[in-house]
Protein backbone atom coordinates (compact mmCIF):
# COMPACT_ATOMS: atom_id res chain seq x y z
CA UNK A 1 0.00 0.00 0.00
CA UNK A 2 1.07 3.58 -0.56
CA UNK A 3 1.03 6.23 2.19
CA UNK A 4 -2.49 7.47 1.34
CA UNK A 5 -3.90 3.94 1.48
CA UNK A 6 -2.18 3.23 4.80
CA UNK A 7 -3.71 6.38 6.31
CA UNK A 8 -7.17 5.30 5.16
CA UNK A 9 -6.64 1.83 6.65
CA UNK A 10 -5.43 3.36 9.94
CA UNK A 11 -8.40 5.73 10.09
CA UNK A 12 -10.99 3.05 9.37
CA UNK A 13 -9.36 0.42 11.62
CA UNK A 14 -9.30 2.89 14.52
CA UNK A 15 -12.92 3.86 13.92
CA UNK A 16 -13.92 0.19 13.68
CA UNK A 17 -12.23 -0.59 16.99
CA UNK A 18 -14.10 2.24 18.71
CA UNK A 19 -17.49 1.15 17.35
CA UNK A 20 -17.05 -2.24 19.01
CA UNK A 21 -15.46 -0.77 22.14
CA UNK A 22 -18.61 1.24 22.76
CA UNK A 23 -20.86 -1.65 21.72
CA UNK A 24 -19.37 -4.01 24.29
CA UNK A 25 -18.76 -1.49 27.07
CA UNK A 26 -22.53 -1.12 27.47
CA UNK A 27 -23.02 -4.61 29.02
CA UNK A 28 -20.22 -3.82 31.51
CA UNK A 29 -21.98 -0.59 32.51
CA UNK A 30 -25.31 -2.38 33.08
CA UNK A 31 -24.11 -3.68 36.46
CA UNK A 32 -23.68 -0.07 37.61
CA UNK A 33 -26.86 1.32 36.04
CA UNK A 34 -29.12 -1.14 37.86
CA UNK A 35 -28.24 0.48 41.18
CA UNK A 36 -27.64 4.00 39.92
CA UNK A 37 -31.10 4.35 38.39
CA UNK A 38 -32.90 2.03 40.85
CA UNK A 39 -34.26 -0.04 38.01
CA UNK A 40 -34.43 -3.66 36.89
CA UNK A 41 -32.42 -5.77 34.49
CA UNK A 42 -35.56 -6.11 32.36
CA UNK A 43 -35.91 -2.32 31.95
CA UNK A 44 -32.24 -1.95 31.09
CA UNK A 45 -32.58 -4.87 28.67
CA UNK A 46 -35.20 -2.89 26.74
CA UNK A 47 -32.86 0.10 26.57
CA UNK A 48 -29.94 -2.01 25.33
CA UNK A 49 -32.18 -3.76 22.78
CA UNK A 50 -33.19 -0.33 21.48
CA UNK A 51 -29.57 0.71 21.01
CA UNK A 52 -28.43 -2.56 19.49
CA UNK A 53 -31.53 -2.76 17.30
CA UNK A 54 -30.83 0.65 15.81
CA UNK A 55 -27.20 -0.39 15.37
CA UNK A 56 -28.38 -3.23 13.14
CA UNK A 57 -31.30 -1.85 11.17
CA UNK A 58 -29.69 1.57 10.73
CA UNK A 59 -27.06 0.01 8.48
CA UNK A 60 -29.38 0.04 5.45
CA UNK A 61 -30.26 3.76 5.51
CA UNK A 62 -26.61 4.28 6.45
CA UNK A 63 -25.57 2.55 3.24
CA UNK A 64 -27.93 4.75 1.22
CA UNK A 65 -26.42 7.86 2.83
CA UNK A 66 -22.93 6.60 1.96
CA UNK A 67 -23.89 6.39 -1.71
CA UNK A 68 -25.31 9.93 -1.47
CA UNK A 69 -22.70 11.79 0.60
CA UNK A 70 -19.60 9.59 0.45
CA UNK A 71 -17.81 7.54 3.09
CA UNK A 72 -15.56 9.99 4.92
CA UNK A 73 -18.29 12.45 6.00
CA UNK A 74 -20.38 9.55 7.33
CA UNK A 75 -17.47 8.08 9.30
CA UNK A 76 -16.73 11.48 10.85
CA UNK A 77 -20.42 11.90 11.71
CA UNK A 78 -20.40 8.43 13.26
CA UNK A 79 -17.41 9.26 15.47
CA UNK A 80 -18.91 12.58 16.53
CA UNK A 81 -22.24 10.94 17.29
CA UNK A 82 -20.70 8.16 19.36
CA UNK A 83 -18.59 10.64 21.35
CA UNK A 84 -21.62 12.85 21.94
CA UNK A 85 -23.82 9.94 22.96
CA UNK A 86 -21.35 8.67 25.57
CA UNK A 87 -20.94 12.19 26.90
CA UNK A 88 -24.75 12.31 27.17
CA UNK A 89 -24.69 8.95 28.97
CA UNK A 90 -22.24 10.37 31.53
CA UNK A 91 -24.64 13.27 32.23
CA UNK A 92 -27.91 11.29 32.12
CA UNK A 93 -29.98 12.22 35.21
CA UNK A 94 -32.83 9.76 34.57
CA UNK A 95 -33.50 6.44 32.88
CA UNK A 96 -35.39 7.95 29.91
CA UNK A 97 -32.47 10.27 29.18
CA UNK A 98 -30.10 7.29 29.38
CA UNK A 99 -32.34 5.44 26.91
CA UNK A 100 -32.20 8.35 24.45
CA UNK A 101 -28.38 8.53 24.77
CA UNK A 102 -27.99 4.79 24.11
CA UNK A 103 -30.38 5.04 21.15
CA UNK A 104 -28.29 7.90 19.71
CA UNK A 105 -25.21 5.69 20.01
CA UNK A 106 -26.94 2.87 18.10
CA UNK A 107 -28.21 5.17 15.37
CA UNK A 108 -24.90 6.96 14.77
CA UNK A 109 -22.81 3.78 15.06
CA UNK A 110 -25.02 2.02 12.50
CA UNK A 111 -23.59 4.00 9.58
CA UNK A 112 -20.01 2.93 10.26
CA UNK A 113 -19.83 -0.50 8.60
CA UNK A 114 -21.32 0.49 5.23
CA UNK A 115 -19.22 3.68 5.24
CA UNK A 116 -15.92 2.17 6.34
CA UNK A 117 -16.16 -0.95 4.21
CA UNK A 118 -17.30 0.98 1.13
CA UNK A 119 -14.30 3.29 1.48
CA UNK A 120 -11.83 0.43 1.89
CA UNK A 121 -13.28 -1.68 -0.91
CA UNK A 122 -13.09 1.16 -3.42
CA UNK A 123 -9.93 3.02 -2.42
CA UNK A 124 -7.31 0.36 -1.62
CA UNK A 125 -5.89 -1.94 -4.30
CA UNK A 126 -5.01 -4.73 -1.84
CA UNK A 127 -8.62 -5.02 -0.75
CA UNK A 128 -8.33 -8.27 1.23
CA UNK A 129 -5.28 -7.16 3.20
CA UNK A 130 -6.92 -3.81 3.97
CA UNK A 131 -10.08 -5.55 5.18
CA UNK A 132 -7.93 -7.82 7.32
CA UNK A 133 -6.24 -4.89 9.07
CA UNK A 134 -9.64 -3.23 9.43
CA UNK A 135 -10.91 -6.39 11.11
CA UNK A 136 -7.90 -6.44 13.45
CA UNK A 137 -8.90 -2.98 14.65
CA UNK A 138 -12.41 -4.24 15.30
CA UNK A 139 -11.16 -7.29 17.19
CA UNK A 140 -8.93 -5.19 19.41
CA UNK A 141 -11.96 -3.09 20.28
CA UNK A 142 -14.07 -6.19 20.90
CA UNK A 143 -11.48 -7.83 23.15
CA UNK A 144 -9.83 -4.92 24.94
CA UNK A 145 -12.62 -2.31 25.05
CA UNK A 146 -14.83 -4.01 27.63
CA UNK A 147 -11.81 -5.09 29.67
CA UNK A 148 -10.53 -1.50 29.78
CA UNK A 149 -13.99 -0.27 30.77
CA UNK A 150 -14.24 -2.76 33.63
CA UNK A 151 -10.75 -1.89 34.89
CA UNK A 152 -11.53 1.85 34.80
CA UNK A 153 -14.72 1.24 36.77
CA UNK A 154 -12.65 -0.29 39.56
CA UNK A 155 -10.89 3.04 40.10
CA UNK A 156 -13.29 5.76 38.90
CA UNK A 157 -16.95 6.72 39.02
CA UNK A 158 -18.94 5.42 36.05
CA UNK A 159 -19.86 8.94 34.91
CA UNK A 160 -16.21 9.89 34.66
CA UNK A 161 -15.44 6.63 32.83
CA UNK A 162 -18.16 7.13 30.19
CA UNK A 163 -17.10 10.74 29.66
CA UNK A 164 -13.48 9.58 29.22
CA UNK A 165 -14.60 6.95 26.70
CA UNK A 166 -15.80 9.79 24.43
CA UNK A 167 -12.25 11.15 24.06
CA UNK A 168 -10.79 8.43 21.74
CA UNK A 169 -13.56 9.06 19.20
CA UNK A 170 -12.72 12.76 19.20
CA UNK A 171 -9.03 11.93 18.64
CA UNK A 172 -9.72 9.52 15.75
CA UNK A 173 -12.13 12.01 14.16
CA UNK A 174 -9.44 14.71 14.36
CA UNK A 175 -7.02 12.36 12.61
CA UNK A 176 -9.68 11.47 10.03
CA UNK A 177 -10.10 15.09 9.05
CA UNK A 178 -6.46 15.06 7.87
CA UNK A 179 -6.87 11.87 5.79
CA UNK A 180 -7.13 12.64 2.08
CA UNK A 181 -9.33 9.88 0.66
CA UNK A 182 -9.36 11.42 -2.82
CA UNK A 183 -5.67 10.67 -3.42
CA UNK A 184 -6.34 6.98 -2.91
CA UNK A 185 -9.60 7.10 -4.85
CA UNK A 186 -7.81 8.47 -7.89
CA UNK A 187 -5.35 5.57 -7.95
CA UNK A 188 -7.73 2.74 -7.08
CA UNK A 189 -11.29 1.79 -8.00
CA UNK A 190 -13.11 5.11 -7.53
CA UNK A 191 -16.16 5.27 -5.37
CA UNK A 192 -19.36 6.13 -7.19
CA UNK A 193 -19.16 9.52 -8.81
CA UNK A 194 -15.56 10.18 -7.77
CA UNK A 195 -13.18 11.57 -10.36
CA UNK A 196 -9.43 11.19 -10.53
CA UNK A 197 -9.22 14.87 -11.29
CA UNK A 198 -11.43 16.33 -8.61
CA UNK A 199 -12.11 13.49 -6.18
CA UNK A 200 -15.87 13.78 -6.50
CA UNK A 201 -18.68 14.85 -8.74
CA UNK A 202 -18.51 18.42 -7.52
CA UNK A 203 -14.86 18.61 -6.65
CA UNK A 204 -15.65 17.92 -2.98
CA UNK A 205 -13.44 15.89 -0.70
CA UNK A 206 -16.20 13.51 0.28
CA UNK A 207 -14.76 10.08 -0.23
CA UNK A 208 -16.99 9.36 -3.19
CA UNK A 209 -20.37 10.99 -3.05
CA UNK A 210 -22.47 9.84 -5.96
CA UNK A 211 -25.03 12.60 -6.30
CA UNK A 212 -28.77 12.35 -5.78
CA UNK A 213 -30.20 9.24 -4.20
CA UNK A 214 -33.96 8.72 -4.34
CA UNK A 215 -36.32 5.89 -3.57
CA UNK A 216 -36.42 5.02 -7.25
CA UNK A 217 -32.60 4.90 -7.49
CA UNK A 218 -32.42 2.72 -4.38
CA UNK A 219 -35.05 0.41 -5.87
CA UNK A 220 -33.12 0.31 -9.15
CA UNK A 221 -29.84 -0.48 -7.42
CA UNK A 222 -31.58 -3.15 -5.35
CA UNK A 223 -32.95 -4.78 -8.50
CA UNK A 224 -29.46 -4.72 -10.01
CA UNK A 225 -28.07 -6.42 -6.90
CA UNK A 226 -30.78 -9.08 -6.93
CA UNK A 227 -30.34 -9.72 -10.66
CA UNK A 228 -26.66 -10.46 -10.04
CA UNK A 229 -27.44 -13.01 -7.36
CA UNK A 230 -26.82 -10.79 -4.33
CA UNK A 231 -29.60 -12.60 -2.47
CA UNK A 232 -27.23 -15.57 -2.26
CA UNK A 233 -24.55 -13.33 -0.76
CA UNK A 234 -27.17 -11.96 1.66
CA UNK A 235 -28.10 -15.51 2.66
CA UNK A 236 -24.47 -16.27 3.44
CA UNK A 237 -23.86 -13.15 5.54
CA UNK A 238 -27.06 -13.84 7.47
CA UNK A 239 -25.91 -17.36 8.36
CA UNK A 240 -22.52 -15.88 9.27
CA UNK A 241 -24.18 -13.32 11.55
CA UNK A 242 -26.37 -15.96 13.18
CA UNK A 243 -23.30 -18.10 13.93
CA UNK A 244 -21.45 -15.08 15.32
CA UNK A 245 -24.20 -14.00 17.75
CA UNK A 246 -25.29 -17.52 18.70
CA UNK A 247 -21.71 -18.49 19.52
CA UNK A 248 -20.54 -15.34 21.32
CA UNK A 249 -23.60 -14.23 23.32
CA UNK A 250 -23.34 -16.77 26.13
CA UNK A 251 -19.76 -17.87 25.50
CA UNK A 252 -18.31 -16.26 28.67
CA UNK A 253 -20.77 -18.21 30.83
CA UNK A 254 -20.16 -21.44 28.90
CA UNK A 255 -16.39 -21.07 29.24
CA UNK A 256 -16.76 -20.21 32.92
CA UNK A 257 -18.91 -23.29 33.59
CA UNK A 258 -16.20 -25.54 32.15
CA UNK A 259 -13.20 -23.81 33.69
CA UNK A 260 -14.73 -22.63 36.96
CA UNK A 261 -14.10 -25.86 38.84
CA UNK A 262 -10.67 -26.43 37.29
CA UNK A 263 -8.90 -23.06 37.43
CA UNK A 264 -9.03 -20.59 40.31
CA UNK A 265 -8.15 -17.13 39.00
CA UNK A 266 -9.22 -14.01 40.89
CA UNK A 267 -8.00 -10.59 39.88
CA UNK A 268 -10.22 -8.60 42.23
CA UNK A 269 -11.94 -9.04 45.59
CA UNK A 270 -14.73 -11.63 45.23
CA UNK A 271 -17.06 -9.18 46.99
CA UNK A 272 -16.51 -6.52 44.32
CA UNK A 273 -19.59 -5.82 42.15
CA UNK A 274 -17.31 -6.37 39.13
CA UNK A 275 -15.84 -9.67 40.29
CA UNK A 276 -17.91 -11.68 37.81
CA UNK A 277 -16.13 -9.87 34.98
CA UNK A 278 -12.83 -11.45 35.97
CA UNK A 279 -13.48 -15.16 36.43
CA UNK A 280 -11.62 -17.83 34.48
CA UNK A 281 -14.23 -17.88 31.72
CA UNK A 282 -13.74 -14.16 31.09
CA UNK A 283 -9.99 -14.64 30.67
CA UNK A 284 -10.50 -17.32 28.03
CA UNK A 285 -13.26 -15.27 26.38
CA UNK A 286 -10.87 -12.34 25.96
CA UNK A 287 -8.27 -14.77 24.59
CA UNK A 288 -10.76 -16.16 22.04
CA UNK A 289 -11.52 -12.63 20.84
CA UNK A 290 -7.86 -11.63 20.85
CA UNK A 291 -6.68 -14.53 18.67
CA UNK A 292 -9.33 -13.36 16.23
CA UNK A 293 -6.74 -10.73 15.30
CA UNK A 294 -4.73 -13.48 13.61
CA UNK A 295 -7.90 -14.71 11.93
CA UNK A 296 -8.59 -11.27 10.50
CA UNK A 297 -5.04 -11.03 9.14
CA UNK A 298 -5.24 -14.55 7.70
CA UNK A 299 -8.62 -13.89 6.09
CA UNK A 300 -7.34 -10.71 4.46
CA UNK A 301 -4.35 -12.51 3.00
CA UNK A 302 -6.51 -15.35 1.69
CA UNK A 303 -8.92 -12.87 0.08
CA UNK A 304 -6.06 -11.38 -1.95
CA UNK A 305 -4.97 -14.80 -3.22
CA UNK A 306 -8.10 -16.83 -3.93
CA UNK A 307 -11.73 -15.97 -4.76
CA UNK A 308 -13.08 -15.11 -1.29
CA UNK A 309 -16.29 -17.08 -1.72
CA UNK A 310 -14.25 -20.28 -2.16
CA UNK A 311 -12.35 -19.54 1.02
CA UNK A 312 -15.70 -19.14 2.80
CA UNK A 313 -16.85 -22.56 1.65
CA UNK A 314 -13.86 -24.17 3.39
CA UNK A 315 -14.02 -21.98 6.50
CA UNK A 316 -17.70 -22.60 7.18
CA UNK A 317 -16.99 -26.32 6.95
CA UNK A 318 -14.20 -25.86 9.51
CA UNK A 319 -16.52 -23.90 11.81
CA UNK A 320 -19.10 -26.66 11.56
CA UNK A 321 -16.52 -29.30 12.52
CA UNK A 322 -15.16 -27.21 15.41
CA UNK A 323 -18.68 -26.71 16.77
CA UNK A 324 -19.14 -30.49 16.90
CA UNK A 325 -15.76 -30.85 18.64
CA UNK A 326 -16.46 -28.23 21.33
CA UNK A 327 -18.31 -30.41 23.84
CA UNK A 328 -16.06 -33.51 23.45
CA UNK A 329 -13.06 -31.21 23.93
CA UNK A 330 -14.20 -30.28 27.45
CA UNK A 331 -12.61 -33.48 28.74
CA UNK A 332 -9.26 -31.78 29.36
CA UNK A 333 -8.16 -28.19 29.74
CA UNK A 334 -5.63 -28.54 26.92
CA UNK A 335 -8.13 -29.76 24.30
CA UNK A 336 -10.82 -27.35 25.48
CA UNK A 337 -8.57 -24.30 25.25
CA UNK A 338 -7.20 -25.46 21.88
CA UNK A 339 -10.67 -25.87 20.32
CA UNK A 340 -11.90 -22.59 21.84
CA UNK A 341 -8.97 -20.66 20.42
CA UNK A 342 -9.30 -22.42 17.04
CA UNK A 343 -12.94 -21.31 16.94
CA UNK A 344 -11.83 -17.74 17.64
CA UNK A 345 -9.35 -17.79 14.76
CA UNK A 346 -11.75 -19.41 12.29
CA UNK A 347 -14.73 -17.22 13.26
CA UNK A 348 -12.87 -14.00 12.54
CA UNK A 349 -11.08 -15.32 9.45
CA UNK A 350 -14.54 -15.35 7.88
CA UNK A 351 -15.06 -11.59 8.22
CA UNK A 352 -12.58 -10.13 5.68
CA UNK A 353 -13.47 -12.91 3.24
CA UNK A 354 -17.16 -12.16 3.66
CA UNK A 355 -16.61 -8.41 3.16
CA UNK A 356 -14.46 -9.05 0.09
CA UNK A 357 -17.24 -11.26 -1.31
CA UNK A 358 -19.83 -8.50 -0.83
CA UNK A 359 -17.54 -6.08 -2.65
CA UNK A 360 -16.90 -8.55 -5.47
CA UNK A 361 -20.61 -9.19 -6.07
CA UNK A 362 -21.86 -5.59 -5.93
CA UNK A 363 -21.37 -2.73 -8.41
CA UNK A 364 -19.29 0.18 -7.14
CA UNK A 365 -22.16 2.65 -7.56
CA UNK A 366 -24.24 0.62 -5.06
CA UNK A 367 -21.40 -0.43 -2.75
CA UNK A 368 -22.76 1.49 0.24
CA UNK A 369 -26.22 0.02 -0.29
CA UNK A 370 -24.80 -3.49 -0.60
CA UNK A 371 -22.95 -3.17 2.73
CA UNK A 372 -26.09 -1.67 4.23
CA UNK A 373 -28.05 -4.80 3.32
CA UNK A 374 -25.11 -6.92 4.51
CA UNK A 375 -25.12 -5.51 8.02
CA UNK A 376 -28.88 -5.69 8.30
CA UNK A 377 -28.30 -9.41 7.77
CA UNK A 378 -25.30 -9.71 10.10
CA UNK A 379 -26.36 -7.46 12.99
CA UNK A 380 -30.11 -7.19 12.38
CA UNK A 381 -31.28 -10.72 11.52
CA UNK A 382 -28.11 -12.11 13.10
CA UNK A 383 -29.20 -10.61 16.45
CA UNK A 384 -31.79 -13.40 16.60
CA UNK A 385 -28.84 -15.65 17.41
CA UNK A 386 -28.90 -14.30 20.98
CA UNK A 387 -32.51 -15.38 21.39
CA UNK A 388 -31.77 -18.70 19.71
CA UNK A 389 -28.84 -19.42 22.02
CA UNK A 390 -30.75 -18.42 25.14
CA UNK A 391 -33.74 -20.57 24.20
CA UNK A 392 -31.62 -23.64 23.46
CA UNK A 393 -29.59 -23.29 26.66
CA UNK A 394 -32.80 -22.85 28.70
CA UNK A 395 -34.73 -25.74 27.18
CA UNK A 396 -31.88 -28.12 26.28
CA UNK A 397 -28.18 -27.51 26.93
CA UNK A 398 -24.74 -26.70 25.52
CA UNK A 399 -24.51 -29.94 23.51
CA UNK A 400 -27.63 -29.10 21.56
CA UNK A 401 -26.48 -25.50 21.12
CA UNK A 402 -23.27 -26.56 19.38
CA UNK A 403 -25.12 -29.01 17.15
CA UNK A 404 -27.31 -26.10 16.01
CA UNK A 405 -24.17 -24.03 15.45
CA UNK A 406 -22.74 -26.81 13.27
CA UNK A 407 -25.96 -26.81 11.21
CA UNK A 408 -25.84 -23.02 10.78
CA UNK A 409 -22.22 -23.21 9.61
CA UNK A 410 -23.09 -26.03 7.18
CA UNK A 411 -25.89 -23.90 5.72
CA UNK A 412 -23.37 -21.07 5.41
CA UNK A 413 -21.05 -23.35 3.46
CA UNK A 414 -23.91 -24.31 1.13
CA UNK A 415 -24.83 -20.66 0.53
CA UNK A 416 -21.16 -19.77 -0.17
CA UNK A 417 -21.10 -22.61 -2.72
CA UNK A 418 -24.25 -21.22 -4.31
CA UNK A 419 -22.63 -17.78 -4.54
CA UNK A 420 -19.64 -19.28 -6.32
CA UNK A 421 -21.78 -21.14 -8.82
CA UNK A 422 -24.79 -18.94 -9.50
CA UNK A 423 -24.04 -15.30 -8.60
CA UNK A 424 -22.38 -12.81 -10.96
CA UNK A 425 -19.12 -11.11 -10.00
CA UNK A 426 -19.17 -7.32 -10.56
CA UNK A 427 -15.46 -6.41 -10.33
Amino acid sequence: MDAAERRIVGFTAGSHGLVHTYELSIPILLTVWVGEFSTTAAALGVIVTLGYGLFGVGALPGGILVDRFGSKPLILACLAGMAGSFLAVSLAPTLPVLAVAVAIWGLTASVYHPAGLSLLSTSVDQRGTALGYHGIGGNLGIALGPLATALLLLAFDWRLVTAALALPAVAVAAYGVTVDVDVALSSADPEPGASAADGGPNGDSTGGASGEVSLSSVATDTRILIAGGFLLVFAFVTFSGLYYRTFLTFLPDLLGDVLGGLVDLQLVDPESPYADQFDAGRYLYVAVLTVGVFGQFLGGRIADRVPPERGLMALMGILSALALLFIPATGTIATFVAVSLALGVALFTVQPLSQATVAAYSPSEARGLSFGYTYVGIFGIGALGSTLAGTILTRAGPSELFVVLAIIAALGAVSATAVSRFATRRD
